[in-house]
């Protein structure tokens, strides 16, 4: 299957998502747009009255939930058929009117967030008492009421809406910049053959073993980002004089805290992160070192960080392999868990292999009703394994939010979003290695955990120190030039890197190519997800039923408290250290152990 690209129309059946359990079919899916469309009016009706009555206000949130339910069934359907194949030109227009469809709702509701913060708390006690109901929709509320302090009038919130347009300017600009008009070189191997690179083949060509080629590929691209570092640096700078505006207009004392209370995330978990992880550097140098002597290169540069150290010993696991394994390793979560992942295995849930016209990468859908839905891209590898049981992690994550929590509740926030799936490639690594002793087959799956280890806590917290830095240089009316920008990234890699690493100096500029750093103080959170992830998998091999007990607690949490609390109730406390301080403490056995079979 793997060798040949089929039509969407030659995809087997099986291997295929079921998406009727939505919305049984395209003309349904025309109804249920008409209907929808009518809901603005319905929105309507309640305005200027909602701090009128309890009722008018209990009202006013069940037919909430009824449109939010509704209006994401109808997004999902249409964003999957589109996403299975981009040459179906009828299923990108109905993913374009559903996205339409949701924006004249979403337009509808505006005056509600002034209206509810306007209700003073004492009628709001009286509103809580008259109808219990009511008590459902506490949280919902407390989440448009809390941030009062940082809402301004409505004449000034008008106003910071209308300039919104010209704040996400400096990433759409990026946007274009780095994916359309951004040229590479061809760049030689060392047969002298040419290679095409790009931002999409930058990664690939540097996990080559062919060294040549990575230094030409990390030079090449580098020597073009070196032509356009003023332009990179002034759209930055740009992205923290916007984020500077907004911050001081809400009376937030940083663009840290602004960024951060979008999710009740206490700033003091960022600099712990930080704090963490430099603390365990010395981990990580000794990876390095460790890489070093493997690769048996006298100096050790940024374009050998991505090629594999431990050749490739992963026999080829099909995907019913995939699904038998990934099954057996996460027994330990019980039954319940198994039975449900065995419903989306054979239930079709899953959109298995690529065909042509299929969207890359693998995600697991925001929508869960009635059920999630995975889109995958097999490839028989242990990558796709591990894909497997890291997107069925996020949909049983989904599954459980929405079964057990009503809908102003059932979703839950970006802090939290990574670590369910992290959680289950946790337990199937550990589960791996318990069944393996052959030497060379623990080599290849450790050092796959360590890259993760690599990729995800040191890099993305360097990244999060390297955001932290920008945000403080906006705030004390420094300006983001090329040279400042350079200087503090190659001080940062070289701190993170350590004596064994040569800190080329074209890395430097590697801010450059980083779309997440106009995400607003995003990246810390892959680092504390995947932190949490690997201490809820230890409590749970460790304490067994208990623990997981605890974690189902947390999977069936939604946003019903902080993302804080809601880790809290699996074990783990991110607002210490000590979660990071464990996951890479498990870092460093991997090391010794891989140090250890060579």
């Amino acid at each position: 299957m793997e060798n040949t690209m089929l039509k969407r129309s030659e995809v087997p059946v099986e291997n295929t998502w079921d998406l009727s359990d939505i919305l049984e079919s395209d003309e349904v899916w025309e109804q249920e747009n008409i209907a929808l469309k009518a809901m603005p009016e319905k929105i309507s009706a309640f305005q200027g009255k909602l701090g009128e009555s309890a009722e008018m206000l209990l009202n006013f949130f069940k037919l909430s939930d009824d449109i939010d339910v509704r209006a994401s069934m109808l997004y999902s359907y249409s964003s999957c058929k589109a996403d299975q194949d981009a040459g179906n030109s009828v299923y990108q227009a109905m993913r374009g009117k559903a996205m339409g469809t949701l924006v004249e709702i979403s337009s509808a509701s505006a005056f509600a967030t002034p209206e509810i913060m306007a209700i003073s708390d004492e009628k709001l006690n009286s509103f809580y008492a008259e109808e219990p109901a009511l008590k459902e929709y506490e949280r919902a509320i407390y989440q448009i009421r809390r941030r009062a302090e940082h809402i301004l009038s409505p004449a000034e919130e008008k106003l910071l809406a209308s300039v919104g347009e010209v704040s996400n300017s400096p990433s759409n600009i990026y946007g274009i910049f780095a994916n359309a008009d951004l040229k590479f070189p061809e760049v030689a191997d060392g047969k002298g053959e040419k290679h095409p690179l790009s931002n999409v083949s930058f990664v690939p060509l540097l996990e080559s073993d062919d060294r040549v080629l990575r230094e030409n590929a990390f030079n090449g691209y580098y020597d073009v980002l070196n032509q356009f570092k003023n332009t990179a640096a002034a759209l930055l700078d740009g992205q923290f004089k916007q984020l500077n505006f907004f911050a001081k207009a809400r009376k937030y004392p940083s663009t840290l805290a602004a960024s951060l209370d979008e999710t009740e995330v206490p700033t003091e978990v960022y600099h712990n992160l930080i704090n963490a992880v430099h603390g365990n550097l010395d981990k990580m140098y000794k990876y390095v070192a460790l890489r070093k002597k493997m690769l048996g290169v006298d100096e050790l540069h940024m374009y050998d960080v991505y090629t594999p150290i431990v050749a490739d010993a992963a026999a080829k696991i099909d995907f019913n392999e995939a699904k038998e394994t990934v099954l057996e390793a996460l027994s330990v979560l019980g039954e319940d868990y198994t039975d449900l992942l065995k419903e989306g295995f054979n239930n079709r849930w899953i959109d298995v292999y690529p065909n042509e016209g299929k969207r890359g990468g693998a995600y697991s859908s925001g929508n869960s009703r009635p059920h999630p839905y995975v889109l995958l891209n097999q490839k028989d590898t242990l990558d796709s394994m591990f894909t497997l049981a890291h997107e069925m992690g996020h949909a049983l994550h989904s599954y459980h939010s929405c079964k057990y929590q009503p809908v102003s509740t059932s979703g839950y926030v970006i802090f939290v979003a990574e670590v369910a799936s992290t959680c289950n490639e946790v337990l199937l690594m550990r589960h791996l290695l318990s069944k393996t002793t052959d030497k060379k087959q623990r080599a290849y799956l450790i050092n796959h955990f360590l890259d993760q280890f690599k990729g995800t806590v040191y890099r993305q917290t360097m990244f999060a120190e390297f955001e932290l830095e920008m945000g403080k240089m906006a705030e004390n009316g420094e300006t983001l030039t090329a040279e400042a920008l350079c200087n503090k990234y190659l001080e940062l890699n070289k701190l993170y890197f350590g004596p064994d690493m040569v800190s080329d100096e074209g890395i430097g500029l590697e801010w450059a190519r980083i779309p997440h750093f106009y995400y607003n103080y995003y990246v810390f959170q892959y680092a504390t997800g995947f932190s949490a992830a690997v201490a809820i998998a230890n409590r749970i091999l460790t304490l067994g039923e208990s623990a997981v007990k605890d974690y189902k607690r947390f999977l069936s949490g939604g946003s019903s408290t902080d993302p804080i609390s809601l880790l809290k109730l699996a074990g783990v406390d991110m607002s210490t250290p000590e979660p990071v301080n464990s996951a890479l403490e498990l870092f460093g056995e991997l090391i010794d152990e891989l140090e250890a079979l060579n």
